[in-house]
């Protein structure tokens, strides 16, 4: 049989498998802490909120930590002067490089909506993860999204679909909280964002803040791909 997958080896030729080179997908060690990166980019802090809460969701998992990182910033100190971002609070690491996300069990994955899609500064970290993609380096890894818009029909959904492509080409897992956060996703009383894709924040013209009823749901999905997270590695 000639080059090709199915190819039998010769019994002169080592007996070594070479299908550990082939395997993207790492399974990480029963003994540690399993570790959910939630990656955020927030020019105004509605996103944070949403990312501080997703912390504390996964932390009631036991066994499961959440690291918070930021994307990038791509533009300019004079500009973010101009539109008045508030300046980032220094206890949140920035990604340094693409290879640090290779460490992460999962990921919650965060980022404002920009004409119905996610903000640049989230797209250039996963347009410099060339790399990984190569190698495989993140395949077979979940990961979730969540959101803000400047209104209740701003692309919440959009946002969310949109970006599954790059999970996809990734060959990462998507996890959407669905309808299980139960009856609160049906709640018609209050102004609420967030979608069976992720939670979600409306944040107006930026002076409006996360209400309790968008930060629990983001609580609750922190605690969901928590559990999510430690079923796909222990079973």
């Amino acid at each position: 049989m000639g080059k090709g997958g199915g190819c039998v080896s010769s019994k002169n030729k080592s007996s070594k498998s070479s299908n550990s080179s082939k395997n993207p997908i790492n399974v990480p060690s029963s003994t540690k802490n399993l570790k959910i990166f939630i990656v955020f980019y927030s020019m105004y802090g509605h996103v944070e909120n949403l990312s501080r809460r997703m912390k504390k969701g996964i932390e009631t998992v036991e066994g499961v930590e959440g690291v918070l990182y930021r994307a990038p910033e791509t533009m300019s100190e004079d500009v973010l002067v101009k539109i008045q971002a508030p300046l980032k609070d220094d206890s949140i690491p920035e990604i340094s490089s693409p290879s640090d996300l290779v460490d992460a069990d999962g990921f919650l994955f965060g980022f404002p909506t920009r004409f119905g899609c996610m903000a640049a500064q989230m797209k250039a970290l996963f347009d410099s993860t060339g790399n990984l993609w190569k190698e495989q380096k993140l395949a077979g890894k979940p990961a979730g999204f969540f959101v803000s818009s400047g209104s209740q029909g701003g692309g919440q959904e959009t946002t969310a679909w949109t970006a599954i492509t790059q999970l996809a080409h990734h060959g990462m897992l998507f996890v959407p909280i669905g309808y299980t956060f139960g009856a609160g996703m049906f709640d018609m009383d209050t102004v609420r964002g967030g979608s069976p894709y992720g939670a979600g924040v409306f944040a107006g013209d930026g002076s409006r803040e996360a209400t309790e009823a968008e930060l629990a749901v983001a609580e609750y999905q922190g605690k969901y791909m928590a559990t999510i997270v430690k079923k796909l590695v222990h079973g």
